[in-house]
């Protein structure tokens, strides 16, 4: 979900913000309002009904292994929207001087050190060491439904770039002709899905956003490759459009990281299918605003409401 948003964008979404959004003190943390929760649950249920037969059920916390997403590589592509997990370490005496320094005016936060955790940046990164401990693939592979709050560092006051946001994924692990045909299939299944939630789309090659100028050379590649693509909708008529989901191809790179096997005994491949939770259910509201017996009816249909 990368697709940048213009500087304008949050302007014309103000009048329906306050019906979703209760702000905490943070620019792109919300809370949500029932008016939301009602939609974006019905929204989770919408998404249950796509799920094929076979699929594993995962739902994940919103923190994962700091040695699990170090050996993944995310450092190598992201380290600008990584969130850590930091504590006061140490003795009894040396944690009370750091929260006695905040009582004096001073920064607690000097004491700090990192924990073995660190915040999900995407939903699917702690499913391929779970799938490595059970050795290799069997026949036709595996596909999982799997789910997670996740965060990345990126602060704004765009309604669709939050910094704490809710992902879904339909992860599929196994041959490379299995995950090709995987992807393939859910891109074409993709316009219909919006066209039964109502909203304007377009499907486009793209690219995650790699940091620095290394990361310049791996967009071009990826894009070269065809190994992203995503549903991008517009919130309002002349918005840039916003990435809802996305369809991609990790070729064998977890495969090859986590030792993970296919059943002819060659690296797996990999593909995601990922819905933006938080991105979709904000492009129903811009899209069709805040009163819901005045959605259309097919939409209403498709979620339940």
């Amino acid at each position: 979900m990368t697709q940048p948003t213009t500087a304008a964008a949050p302007r014309p979404l103000e009048g329906i913000a306050p019906a979703l959004f209760l702000p905490m003190g943070v620019d792109g943390v919300y809370a949500r309002s029932a008016l939301y929760v009602r939609v974006r649950e019905a929204l989770e249920d919408y998404i249950t009904r796509l799920r094929e037969p076979g699929v594993e059920l995962l739902r994940f916390p919103p923190v994962m292994s700091r040695r699990q997403l170090e050996k993944s590589g995310y450092l190598k592509s992201f380290p600008n929207l990584l969130g850590c997990v930091c504590a006061l370490h140490g003795s009894e005496a040396s944690i009370r001087a750091a929260a006695d320094r905040h009582e004096a005016g001073g920064d607690w936060t000097a004491a700090l050190a990192a924990s073995d955790l660190v915040l999900s940046p995407a939903a699917c990164y702690p499913v391929y060491p779970i799938v490595a401990e059970r050795g290799a693939l069997p026949a036709g592979g595996l596909q999982f439904d799997i789910e997670a709050d996740v965060f990345r560092r990126e602060p704004s006051l765009s309604l669709d770039r939050l910094q704490s946001f809710r992902m879904r994924e339909f992860v599929r692990i196994g041959s490379p002709d299995e995950i090709v045909e995987f992807r393939e299939r859910w891109m074409a299944r993709a316009p219909r899905i919006a066209e039964e939630l109502g909203l304007p789309h377009t499907l486009d090659v793209a690219n995650d956003p790699f940091f620095g100028r290394v990361g310049q050379i791996m967009a071009v590649s990826q894009r070269q490759q065809a190994l992203k693509f995503e549903l991008l909708v517009p919130y309002f008529a002349g918005a840039s459009p916003t990435a809802c989901m996305s369809f991609n191809y990790h070729r064998e790179h977890f495969g090859v990281t986590w030792g993970i096997r296919d059943a002819r005994g060659e690296p797996a491949h990999t593909s995601c299918v990922a819905f933006g939770i938080d991105r979709l259910t904000v492009a129903l509201f811009a899209v069709h605003g805040i009163e819901l017996d005045r959605w259309p009816d097919p939409t209403r249909r498709a979620l339940g409401l």
